[in-house]
């Protein structure tokens, strides 16, 4: 799940990225729009993959208090 987390927020990124540079949505030029069902399938997965991808900061904090607190 992590991986499929982190490619869907790199597509997000880079699209972004494009968005922000050249005013140009990949996303909505390859799948017929921004408002086509495809095109907001994949910007609600990107946002899914985002808040999953928020766990991250927190996963080796949880765990090493865990291991510590095992070890005392």
């Amino acid at each position: 799940m992590d991986i499929i987390a982190l490619i869907l927020v790199i597509i997000g990124g880079l699209n972004w990225g494009l968005v922000g540079i050249f005013q140009f949505d990949l996303v909505a030029f390859l799948f017929g729009g921004s408002a086509s069902i495809i095109s907001r399938i994949i910007y609600t997965l990107v946002g899914l993959g985002a808040l999953w991808s928020i766990t991250f900061f927190f996963r080796d904090e949880i765990l090493s208090r865990f291991k510590a607190k095992k070890l005392d």
